[in-house]
C-alpha cells in the first residue's frame, strides 16, 4: 500500500518494491527497495513522464528534499520524479555493521555486498520501471556514482531509457582502480595547493594539528580514533563548491587552552567526527573500490597502495621539513576500518572484497558506441572526484553524447548550480543548447 502526503508545493508518495537479491536468480532471495515519488502539487493527477534520480556515492540514500528544493524544482516542471534509495542505502534494506551480521560471517557478507554494484542497481531500476510506467521508458538523472550507474544502464538496458542526464559522473570504461587513484592524487594535490593559496594561514594551522595528532592519542566523542591520516582525509571536502571555505573555518577553531594544556576543542572534534564517520554510509567505504572492479584483478586497497607512489602526502615527512601537510581526498584505506567504530566490525568483510577476483564487466563499449538514447553530461573541469580526462574519453565512446565542460562549478554542480545545471543538461539532450 502506498502512502501519499504533502509538503509545500509537492505531493509525496512512499513506494516499496520487492526485487531479487541476484537478478540472475529471479526466483531466489529477495530484498526490499524504497523510493519516494514527488510530483508538483498542482499536477498530482496529471499524466507526466517519469524521471528517476540515482544518487552519488556509492552508499548514500536519495536526497531528502523539503518541498521543491535544488534541482527538484526544475524537474517538477515536467516530470514525476522518483527518488530511489539504491539497494543497501536509506530505507532499501540498509547494509551496515548492525544488519550485515544477519547474513552470517565476513565471507557471507562479502558475497552479499558483491551484488550491490551498478549492474544490480540498473536491474533494480528496470524492475521498478516495469511496475510504475506500464513499460514506457523513463529519464534517468545520475549524480556522480549515479552517473556511473547511468552508463551501466546504457550498456545493460538502453530500451528502458528515454533520456539520460549525468552530472559529474562519467566513469572510465576500462580503468582499473589503480589507474583511477594514480590519476586522482595529482588532482587532490592541486586542490590542496589552491586551498592554501586562498587561505595561507591554514598551512601552519594544518601543520600544528598534524603535529599534535602525531604525539597524542585523540579519540573523538563517538569513538573514532583521530590519527594524522584521518585528519588528512578531511581533504574530501575540497571537491565541493564551498568545501575550501568550510575546511578553513574548521581549521581556525581547532585548539583551546585548558587546565591540562592546549587541546583540540570539543567544537572541532564534533565537526570532524561528523565529517569522518561512515555510520550513515558504510557502503561508501566497503564498495568504493569495488565499483571499479571489472575483471580478474583484485582492487587490493588501491587507494592505499597508490598513495605510496606520492610521498609528498606523508605528513611526518612534511613536518620534518617546512613543507605543507597535504590533505587527501576520495580514497578508502584499510586503517579506516580500525579508526572508525562504524566500520571496525566490517574489517574482514572489506578485506575479502578487496581480494575478490570475479568482478563482472559493468559497461559494454560496443553497445555504447551504437547508443541511440539522447545523453548529456556535465564534466566539471579538474573535478577532484572524477578524472576529467577519463570522463572525456568516455564521452567520445558513447554515440551521440553531448558534454557541457565547465569550471563554473565543482563536483557538486547539480546542488550548487541547481536548477540551472539541470536545465542546461536537459536542453542538450534536445539540441536546444
Amino acid at each position: 500500500m502506498s502512502l501519499s502526503y504533502r509538503q509545500p508545493g509537492v505531493v509525496l508518495t512512499d513506494r516499496h518494491f520487492t526485487v531479487p537479491l541476484d537478478h540472475a536468480d529471479p526466483s531466489g532471495e529477495t530484498i526490499e527497495l524504497y523510493a519516494r515519488e514527488v510530483v508538483a502539487g498542482d499536477r498530482a493527477h496529471a499524466d507526466l513522464p517519469w524521471l528517476v534520480y540515482l544518487q552519488g556515492g556509492p552508499g548514500y540514500g536519495a536526497n531528502r528534499f523539503i518541498g521543491r528544493q535544488a534541482w527538484l524544482d526544475r524537474a517538477l516542471k515536467e516530470y514525476r520524479v522518483l527518488l530511489l534509495d539504491q539497494r543497501g542505502t536509506g530505507r532499501s534494506t540498509p547494509a551496515n555493521r548492525q544488519t550485515l551480521p544477519l547474513r552470517g560471517g565476513p565471507a557471507e557478507q562479502a558475497d552479499y555486498l558483491a551484488r550491490f554494484r551498478a549492474d544490480s542497481i540498473v536491474r533494480d531500476c528496470e524492475t521498478v520501471r516495469a511496475r510504475l510506467t506500464d513499460g514506457a521508458p523513463w529519464t534517468v538523472l545520475g549524480q556522480s556514482f549515479g552517473g556511473y550507474c547511468a552508463v551501466s544502464y546504457l550498456s545493460l538496458a538502453p530500451e528502458g531509457l528515454k533520456t539520460v542526464v549525468i552530472a559529474g559522473g562519467l566513469p572510465s570504461l576500462d580503468a582499473h582502480a589503480d589507474d583511477v587513484y594514480r590519476a586522482a592524487y595529482p588532482r587532490i594535490e592541486r586542490k590542496v595547493t589552491a586551498h592554501y593559496a586562498r587561505y595561507p594561514q591554514d598551512v601552519e594551522r594544518a601543520r600544528r594539528i598534524a603535529d599534535h595528532l602525531l604525539s597524542h592519542d585523540v579519540v573523538l566523542p563517538n569513538g573514532y580514533r583521530l590519527t594524522v591520516e584521518a585528519f588528512q582525509s578531511l581533504g574530501l571536502m575540497l571537491g565541493a563548491s564551498d568545501g575550501s571555505h568550510r575546511l578553513h573555518y574548521l581549521l581556525e577553531d581547532a585548539f583551546v587552552r585548558t587546565p591540562h594544556g592546549t587541546e583540540l576543542s570539543d567544537a572541532f572534534q564534533e565537526e570532524v567526527q561528523g565529517q569522518l564517520s561512515h555510520a550513515g554510509h558504510p557502503l561508501f567505504a566497503l564498495l568504493h573500490e569495488p565499483i571499479y572492479g571489472q575483471d580478474a584483478r583484485p582492487t587490493a586497497w588501491a587507494g592505499e597502495r597508490i598513495r605510496a607512489e606520492f610521498p609528498q602526502f606523508d605528513a611526518a615527512k612534511a613536518l620534518a621539513g617546512d613543507a605543507p601537510v597535504l590533505f587527501t581526498g576520495e580514497t578508502i584505506h584499510p586503517w579506516m576500518f580500525e579508526t572508525d567504530p562504524a566500520l571496525r566490525p566490517l574489517r574482514e568483510t572489506a578485506e575479502l572484497l578487496a581480494a575478490r577476483t570475479d568482478w563482472q564487466p559493468l559497461y559494454d563499449p560496443a553497445r555504447l558506441a551504437a547508443n541511440e538514447v539522447p545523453v548529456a553530461a556535465a564534466v566539471y573541469h579538474d573535478d577532484m572526484y572524477v578524472d576529467t580526462a577519463h570522463s572525456l574519453r568516455t564521452a567520445r565512446a558513447i554515440r551521440g553524447l553531448r558534454t557541457w565542460v565547465t569550471d563554473e562549478f565543482e563536483h557538486d554542480g547539480l546542488r550548487a548550480g541547481a536548477p540551472r545545471v539541470l536545465d542546461r543538461l536537459l536542453a542538450l539532450t534536445r539540441d536546444e543548447a
